[in-house]
């Protein structure tokens, strides 16, 4: 190995817009291009809103309007608006705000001064705008670099703050942004904030009960097993029911801030929950029989808030305040008191969730000589030589930005697995190897998953047997043929997530990998194209007579090619459940017997089959 001459010359200093474009993973978690919830481009247009949100509470402006338009994002609040003369430090001198003042904003989000910056320095156009008492200041920038600089002008306009950004594509390649998940972004403002108006892309948001319009809004009516409960206290607010499907699903929040990842105070929400029931019922219940099925959501504010990451996804904060009671401690005693307080008042409740835990409590009784013995199948299976080519590192183990970056590809056939493995990242990518068609799961019971070998291991492989927070991967991606066999396995997959496991779909965790259909190339170049419009495009750039190549299935598709599409340039679909769907009803309707209504579907969509068949023939006629 070559000596690497290490002089005072090895030593650098990078102003801040340098550093955060040089290390962005820092500041706002992975790049991605929008198909997760968790990528960058949604936490730049969230440290924006967190600003007008943090408006809003202080009592400055109860109206923010968004729009997003193709790439470019625009924040306008009505707020006291940034001091005139501040304006460019605010949004390009690092460590530079107002949340420095405690006295000027209370239990606010963005205490660190680096959220606008980031976006700043992210973005290939990035406009302020401040309005304050007839006057009003504009700087624009690129790259965080300042291009404009307008004097202070009077106007009419309404004291705030306008933003204009657009996301730079050299640093967020590809990226698009999904419109479910910031229609979810927008909603979950207005549930924490009572009485706050957004008009996103002009359509209104606006919520009166909070977390209960939450919580309604991810659990129809039909399938809540008692009313929700709804209990608001100084600093905190707890909505909860129970439902029949498996799984815990909890949504927490600090401040306003959706913490995907839960904490401390989330912690005491589900250990308050146990202890409540347990004493109200006098009853030493198991900890999972009262949390199966249930439906949460709490939201706390905590004066200066410590998140174990610049994306503030995990609240670390160990007390409320300076001089207030720990986390704990304030979210136990107040379930304690108002949860059993709620119970003793509303006896069909009561009932309902005791015949709720003692359902659990049967089933799990049920279900324990059946996982013993999948779980000795498990281990005999040599699962981790035979079906899983694992990866170094661990979503469950390691919480870091990059592993957001785990990833777990379920394939068909030996041919696509083998593929994928010799072209993945060892250290981030693992390849789940399926035999044949997995099992129609739809109405069964979940003792199927440990009966059902090819179920059992998979949810082995994934670490979710016991909780879906051991979860070993961050990506769950659905990997199979772009042919009707594919779809159908596909298909067979999502069912079994969906009946099973449906936490992983609704935390965002399950994607479709889209491949490309064809490989269009002459002597200079390839392009690789996922539909037939990309087709018709890459013929008409490469000129005459281009090699046009049909991908039949992914086994076709060598390790080298593989790698173009798995790396940088991966394109994966999120499964997105929304709001307005129920599963139990999607399930019926696509897996259940064929109802008139599925009749009809099938006949007013026979074109699809129709073109796989004519792709067919055209692979012929290239060939």
């Amino acid at each position: 190995m070559a000596e690497v001459n290490y002089t005072e010359d090895s030593i650098r200093s990078l102003d801040w817009r340098e550093h955060i474009r040089l290390r962005p993973g820092m500041y706002i978690g992975k790049l991605g291009d929008g198909s997760s919830t968790d990528d960058g481009i949604y936490i730049l247009v969230k440290e924006i809103i967190d600003n007008s949100i943090d408006e809003y509470v202080m009592g400055n402006g109860k109206t923010i309007e968004i729009k997003v338009s193709d790439h470019k994002v625009v924040v306008r609040d009505y707020g006291r608006g940034i001091p005139l003369g501040k304006v460019i430090d605010c949004v390009s001198k690092i460590n530079t705000g107002g949340k420095y003042d405690s006295k000027a904003f209370q239990k606010s989000v963005g205490l660190n001064g680096v959220g606008t910056k980031a976006a700043n320095a992210l973005s290939s156009y990035f406009k302020v705008q401040s309005v304050r008492e007839g006057q009003m200041k504009t700087a624009e920038f690129e790259q965080g670099v300042l291009t404009i600089d307008s004097p202070i002008i009077e106007t009419s306009q309404r004291n705030g703050t306008l933003v204009t950004f657009v996301p730079d594509d050299t640093i967020f390649r590809n990226y698009h942004f999904i419109p479910e998940y910031l229609e979810n972004l927008i909603w979950n403002y207005v549930y924490l904030n009572a009485g706050l108006t957004i008009h996103f892309n002009g359509q209104k948001y606006y919520s009166e009960n909070g977390l209960k319009d939450l919580l309604a809004r991810k659990i129809d009516e039909e399938s809540q097993r008692y009313p929700i409960v709804h209990l608001k206290g100084e600093d905190i607010e707890v909505a909860l029911t129970h439902g029949n499907e498996y799984g815990e699903e909890y949504y927490s929040f600090v401040n306003g801030q959706y913490t995907t990842q839960g904490g401390t105070h989330l912690a005491a929400f589900r250990e308050a929950v146990v202890k409540t029931v347990r004493e109200f019922y006098k009853k030493d219940y198991d900890a999972s029989d009262i949390r199966a099925s249930i439906v949460g959501a709490i939201s706390v504010r905590v004066q200066e808030p410590v998140f174990e990451s610049q994306t503030k996804t995990k609240l670390g904060s160990q007390n409320i305040g300076p001089d207030g009671p720990t986390v704990r401690n304030f979210v136990v005693d107040f379930l304690k008191e108002h949860l059993d307080n709620f119970l003793h008042k509303n006896p069909q409740t009561a009932d309902a969730l005791k015949r709720r835990i003692e359902q659990s409590e049967r089933e799990r009784k049920d279900m324990a000589g059946i996982k013993k013995l999948a779980n000795q199948r498990a281990k005999k299976a040599n699962l981790h030589n035979k079906k899983l080519r694992d990866c170094r590192l661990h979503f469950d183990v390691d919480k870091s930005e990059k592993a957001l970056l785990t990833t777990l590809f379920i394939t068909e056939g030996d041919s696509a697995s083998g593929s994928i493995t010799k072209s993945r990242n060892v250290e981030t990518e693992a390849v789940f190897s399926l035999r044949g068609k997995p099992l129609n799961c739809f109405g069964l019971k979940k003792k199927v998953v440990y009966e059902n070998e090819e179920f059992n291991l998979l949810q082995h492989a994934l670490n979710i047997e016991e909780s879906i927070e051991d979860l070993r991967y961050n990506r769950v991606v659905i990997a199979t043929d772009a042919d009707v066999d594919g779809m159908h396995i596909r298909l067979l997959l999502l069912t079994f997530f969906l009946q099973f496991f449906p936490d992983l779909v609704k935390n965002g965790h399950v994607f479709i990998l889209e491949t490309p259909l064809f490989r269009v190339r002459n002597k200079k170049e390839t392009i690789y194209c996922y539909n037939e419009t990309e087709k018709q495009q890459a013929m008409r750039k490469l000129g005459k007579n281009p090699e046009i190549t049909r991908f039949k299935g992914l086994g076709e598709i060598s390790p080298d090619e593989f790698g173009k599409f798995i790396g940088d340039n991966i394109r994966l679909e999120p499964v997105i459940l929304k709001n307005e769907m129920s599963i139990q009803k999607i399930l019926t309707y696509y897996m259940g017997k064929n109802t008139p209504e599925r009749q009809q579907f099938i006949i007013e969509n026979l074109k699809i089959e129709k073109d796989l068949v004519e792709d067919a023939e055209e692979v012929e006629v290239y060939a």
